[in-house]
């Protein structure tokens, strides 16, 4: 366990807080100097993969654009297939599109159907979850093409939106404040 409390401490001493961005009220949560230290995003990568049900996941999503960094991080680790959650414009083909909300307005995200016909089970990797709008956009997206998701694993975690109640599946977070 002191490793893991190390792990988080180092985690929580990279991360800065940036107030009012991307608009007032918002204290935003940079977690872009973790990828400056190898060392660190390596053993994070490792932590974030340690989660029990990414072994009965067929394949993870990466939420745009920050949960890419992750995502792709995990899937590596795990030798698993990665499917991208994008912004509007970003994806060709023939796609799936969600709306969500978020603190500070509203976003659609999409995904490509052809990418998600060889797989049943899921697992949803993001950098950060706040009120867990763009996580629910996925989890629609997937549900109507009756796809099961079994869990979410986040780098930090803002407990007081409570979003994690809002899932009938498991959540981990590394930090959470």
């Amino acid at each position: 366990h002191r490793l893991i409390f190390m792990l988080i401490d180092q985690l929580k001493a990279a991360i800065e807080t940036y107030p009012n961005f991307p608009t007032k009220g918002i204290m935003f949560k940079d977690l872009t100097p973790i990828l400056r230290n190898p060392d660190l995003f390596n053993k994070l990568i490792k932590k974030m993969s340690n989660a029990s049900w990414f072994k009965d996941s067929e394949c993870i999503v990466g939420i745009d654009a920050r949960g890419f960094i992750f995502a792709s991080g995990v899937a590596l680790f795990l030798s698993k297939p990665l499917i991208l959650a994008r912004k509007p414009g970003k994806l060709p083909g023939n796609l799936i599109e969600e709306s969500y909300k978020l603190e500070y307005g509203v976003n659609t995200l999409s995904m490509q159907l052809e990418s998600l016909k060889n797989y049943k089970s899921f697992a949803i990797v993001d950098d950060l979850l706040a009120t867990g709008g763009t996580v629910n956009s996925i989890v629609e997206i997937l549900k109507n093409q009756n796809k099961i998701i079994n869990g979410l694993s986040v780098v930090v975690e803002l407990n007081e939106l409570n979003a994690r109640s809002k899932f009938n599946f498991e959540v981990s977070s590394i930090i959470n404040f």
